[in-house]
């Protein structure tokens, strides 16, 4: 009687993004944004004598800023409308749970005004928003520094694992997650670019 051999097992199969998919792909923005909020932040200190650039930059982010913006509100809206692997991820920590809202307001605020003393703002409103403009940075600083160090720990595990050959094909929807990354980086440079011209507009300290 000869012994009968044991099936071959199974590779096991990428699952689908999901949960960990969403979790990739924000991190993934998330060490994009860090980089590019950085050199945002260094033409601050000179943003009336390099206008231009200040104006380039700030736009260049606001495409990754609402890609960010979308991921993290479809994993709000997962976990709570009930969806299992949402839920079974776990919710952020409180106080970055309270801050997260607040957080978008501010940021949609501070490039609203930022966007409105370039292209439309009359001579009569361009104190008003620049005051809003400052006031809503120095605030946005403040919680994004706090969103940062609470998230630290997940983006750094979560970022490289779409580069990493080890762990790439354990999450499907890599190429998808990097193009969508990609494509808002380009999206931002064309309206930089467009967007640049009207920059003379733009006072950020105005008297």
């Amino acid at each position: 009687m000869t012994e009968q051999s044991n099936p071959p097992v199974a590779r096991r199969r990428p699952r689908r993004g999901g949960v960990d998919g969403n979790e990739r792909l924000t991190a993934m923005v998330a060490v994009l944004l860090l980089f590019l909020l950085f050199l945002v932040g260094l033409t601050v200190p000179i943003a009336n004598a390099q206008t231009r650039l200040h104006v380039f930059l700030g736009v260049l982010v606001i495409p990754p800023i609402l890609l960010k913006i979308g991921s993290t509100t479809w994993r709000f809206v997962r976990y709570y409308s009930g969806n299992f692997s949402y839920r079974s991820k776990g919710p952020p920590a409180p106080l970055l749970r309270l801050l997260g809202p607040a957080l978008v307001i501010l940021t949609l605020v501070m490039l609203g005004s930022g966007i409105g003393l370039v292209i439309w703002a009359p001579v009569s409103m361009r104190a008003s928003l620049s005051q809003i403009h400052r006031l809503s940075f120095i605030l946005w600083f403040g919680a994004m520094t706090i969103h940062v160090l609470g998230h630290l720990r997940d983006t750094a595990n979560y970022a490289p694992r779409d580069f990493v050959r080890r762990t790439r094909r354990h999450v499907r929807g890599v190429a998808s997650r990097t193009w969508v990354t990609v494509a808002s980086l380009v999206l931002g440079v064309v309206c930089a670019v467009v967007i640049v011209p009207y920059a003379h507009n733009f006072v950020v300290f105005a008297h």
